[in-house]
């Protein structure tokens, strides 16, 4: 068991190896895309929270703070500029190393202001988790090498323990029928109709058209989407990561086809952690003058 959960942890952290100068590129064009994220969250919730009137549900924070005080003015922009700057000096490494766990906790704030209407999306849920590994990681870890093999390493356990934790849920909620192809005929008419009442019209695709006219063909959609879940942990390995990816890739690919949810920071995030690009640095000696290197160091 204890050579188990070693190996599990030597594919995560990969301790001992230290990083190469493409490595050190790739990590922190990373963490420059998932900033660009954060801050690009921020601004839409706080634009979008000029129009909230009233608290409808409640969530995280919002439960022990009246997040109220934040309609009818204009505090939702002041806050995302607060994160924007907070943000851009974490990147950099200026000052202490406790302000990403600042820039977490008031992207957290934004976004249960946001979303305290009663609907909540996963569009944000990579990149707050992915922040949080950030904020962890900087703060107790000191030095590129350990710094950036805490940060990387969680976030790929946590994604690979999210998918699979969705398909457990999946069995606790519904059990083995949940992927009975009836169920996909019932999403896809609630997304058709969202997209009428958006747009006007809808017309079905030719893989929606092939599960209407099939239960077979939308129950294995389903089964396959589940099962793509269940392999989710196997991640943790570095050998299945890019195959594991590739296949949730193909998930979202097939739930955009089928019930036109898109999953576009996830997918990006997805190909960028997935597949092993800072070898393609190495082999192309991108990043590897001097002058970069010791930027880089002095930032990372």
């Amino acid at each position: 068991m204890n050579r188990k959960v070693a190996s599990v942890a030597d594919n995560l952290f990969e301790n001992g190896r230290e990083l190469s100068r493409g490595e050190l590129l790739f990590y922190k064009l990373f963490e420059l895309f998932i900033m660009g994220y954060v801050i690009k969250m921020s601004w839409d919730w706080g634009v979008y929270t000029l129009r909230n009137q009233e608290v409808v549900l409640p969530l995280g924070l919002a439960n022990y703070i009246d997040v109220s005080f934040m309609f009818g003015n204009s505090l939702p922009l002041i806050l995302a500029g607060i994160i924007t700057l907070l943000t851009v000096i974490a990147f950099f490494r200026i000052g202490t190393n406790w302000i990403y766990l600042v820039v977490l906790i008031l992207f957290h704030f934004q976004h249960v202001t946001r979303f305290s209407q009663g609907e909540i999306p996963h569009s944000a849920n990579l990149i707050g988790m992915t922040l949080f590994c950030f904020a962890i990681g900087i703060f107790f870890f000191r030095g590129a090498d350990k710094r950036w093999r805490f940060i990387f390493g969680s976030m790929i356990f946590f994604i690979g323990l999210g998918y699979t934790s969705a398909a457990i849920s999946k069995l606790i909620g519904t059990g083995i029928t949940w992927a009975d192809g009836r169920h996909l005929w019932l999403w896809m008419a609630e997304k058709g109709v969202d997209i009428l009442s958006r747009e006007g019209e809808f017309s079905p695709n030719w893989l929606q058209s092939l599960a209407y006219t099939h239960v077979t063909a939308a129950t294995l959609i389903l089964l396959i989407g589940w099962v793509t879940e269940w392999i989710g942990i196997l991640m943790w390995w570095k050998k299945f990561r890019p195959y594991v990816i590739t296949a949730i890739l193909g998930m979202h690919f097939g739930i955009t086809l089928t019930m036109n949810i898109r999953f576009d920071a996830f997918v990006m995030q997805l190909i960028l952690v997935g597949y092993p690009w800072y070898l393609l640095l190495d082999r192309w000696r991108i990043g590897y003058s001097d002058s970069i290197y010791r930027r880089l160091k002095a930032i990372a």
